[in-house]
């Protein structure tokens, strides 16, 4: 034995068994919390999908229930592929808050709501509705 074994108080063994036991029961918890996770996001995005097409076909970007709201609206993300040229435009036109570690999404909306003519090369843009669900 190494004197570091010697050192160790009698019931580390113990602690140290009950610590392992802790931490593969939280990875098992953790495994099937994400598995069950999972099951219900799939099942909310196929509700989500249903009240897309329920709001699409009645013209509605609301529809009010007894037990709660679906709010239809959309969701802008801006992205670039082309960052020195997104770096250039930004200087050039004075537009520093469009940037945070990532394009800043809002700053840019607004960007190219005001300035419709003045897009930068390499600019991506995915829109899409979201349906919200807000309790009554």
């Amino acid at each position: 034995m190494s004197d570091e074994q010697e050192a160790v108080p009698p019931a580390t063994d113990k602690l140290v068994k009950a610590y392992i036991k802790m931490r593969n029961a939280r990875s098992q918890l953790k495994e099937q919390y994400e598995a069950e996770d999972a099951k219900i996001k799939e099942q909310m995005g196929v509700l989500e999908q249903h009240f897309l097409e329920l709001c699409k076909t009645t013209g509605a970007s609301s529809i009010r229930t007894t037990v709660g709201t679906i709010i239809r609206g959309v969701e802008s993300r801006y992205w670039t592929s082309d960052w020195e040229s997104m770096h250039s435009f930004i200087r050039e036109n004075d537009a520093l808050d469009l940037l945070e570690r990532r394009i800043a999404q809002k700053a840019m909306g607004e960007f190219i709501k005001n300035n419709p003519d003045k897009l930068p090369k390499g600019l991506n843009v995915n829109s899409e509705y979201k349906v919200t669900i807000r309790k009554a």
